[in-house]
């Protein structure tokens, strides 16, 4: 039985558009319509702070999904940062997610959430929950593999330390999907110096679980690292 849920919001007004594309890692003025992208709001040291599943359905019209215990503490970020902008953002309820293609969507007919959990963690798509929040850089957990993330557009909150790392460093960890045996690490746990846990479930008598590693402090636990989709098993440095 999962604890996990998640809550949405639409975000609606002539300002909607352009007050995301200050605020999350992606290029809302290129997102199609009707297209579902996970993203990140940051803070300005560049790490998480929210995780947002983005739907637009037109410029002055977008749905937003959060996990349910980011929930209140986004809508007063929205509610803060957007008070002079012409929009509304509203809650729109509990939904629930399903997988396909390596996408996740949501709706309102309840899904089995432990399943979804499971197979999200196998896919690489890692997501933030509060324990989780300012953890984690957008290119540690291949964000930008996912489209979640893009470097030709414009300020947004933590743009530069984000544009810095990508054009000027290299990660030293970056997203493995692992599986173990015995409990379940809680999120946000350092399994040892170089490993920490951004999502984990039980799986087959033990656990599988997405870490932000150093490869060679991987080699140094008792687990075994999967392997993850092709769209996410490349390096995760900029070509150079």
């Amino acid at each position: 039985m999962s604890n996990l849920a998640f809550s949405s919001f639409t975000l609606i007004g002539a300002d909607a558009q352009k007050f995301l594309q200050g605020q999350v890692t992606l290029n809302t003025e290129a997102l199609a319509e009707n297209t579902a992208r996970y993203t990140a709001i940051c803070d300005l040291k560049g790490r998480i702070h929210f995780g947002l599943w983005l739907t637009k359905r037109n410029p002055e019209h977008f749905e937003i999904v959060t996990a349910d215990d980011q929930a209140d503490e986004f809508s007063k970020h929205i509610k803060k940062y957007g008070a002079f902008s012409k929009m509304k953002l509203e809650p729109a309820g509990s939904v629930f997610p399903t997988l396909a293609d390596d996408t996740t969507t949501f709706s309102a007919e309840m899904t089995d959430i432990a399943a979804w959990e499971a197979a999200a963690i196998q896919n690489g798509q890692a997501f933030i929950v509060q324990k989780t929040e300012t953890l984690f850089q957008p290119q540690e957990l291949r964000l930008h593999q996912r489209e979640g993330v893009h470097y030709d557009k414009g300020c947004y909150l933590g743009q530069e330390v984000i544009a810095r790392l990508w054009f000027k460093a290299k990660p030293k960890a970056w997203l493995h999907v692992i599986q173990g045996s015995g409990d379940v690490p809680a999120l946000g746990e350092q399994l040892n110096k170089g490993v920490q846990v951004v999502n984990s479930t039980a799986f087959e008598n033990g656990y599988i679980a997405l870490v932000v590693a150093r490869p060679e402090a991987l080699e140094e636990l008792e687990v075994t690292v999967l392997d993850l989709p092709e769209s996410l098993s490349g390096d995760v440095a900029r070509p150079q």
